[in-house]
């Protein structure tokens, strides 16, 4: 059974947290219920993080992106986004991450093709707030909350 989420956050906003299920595995969790669970490659079943970090981008891209492509395209069209990129295991960092978007744009001309794809590069520019970030770089803190014996 899953811990509660853990104190401190604003009322109402999401919490996130990971706890520990075993060697190198860990289930990520959200106060809304979602799960994902997470561990090192050599465990089946799991993303890692850094899979997960390019699953943000590609989700961001695409939920970015949704909007445009829906108005032109209608609600119901297809789209996959892949993301790749390897890891510099020497500095332990994503040097570069490259998404490929694929779409069904067949039933445009080529001016209105390129007209929709100016509008979603701009909108993804605009509201993916994980491409963003990663554009930008963030800081990150940590700190420790120690149980001890009085």
């Amino acid at each position: 059974m899953a811990a509660a989420a853990p104190a401190g956050a604003p009322p109402g906003s999401t919490t996130l947290w990971v706890e520990r299920a075993g060697t190198r595995r860990y289930t990520g969790r959200s106060s809304r219920g979602a799960e994902v669970l997470i561990g090192s490659e050599s465990v089946p079943g799991v993303f890692t993080p850094g899979e997960l970090l390019k699953i943000a981008l590609a989700a961001c891209s695409g939920m970015s992106s949704d909007f445009p492509l829906s108005r032109r395209l209608g609600d119901d069209y297809d789209a996959t986004i892949r993301v790749s990129g390897a890891a510099d295991r020497e500095n332990e960092v994503y040097p570069q991450l490259d998404e490929v978007f694929e779409l069904d744009l067949s039933e445009l001309d080529e001016a209105a093709r390129e007209r929709l794809l100016v509008t979603v590069q701009r909108a993804i520019d605009k509201v993916c707030t994980v491409g963003r970030t990663l554009k930008a770089g963030s800081k990150v803190t940590l700190s420790f909350e120690i149980d001890t014996v009085d």
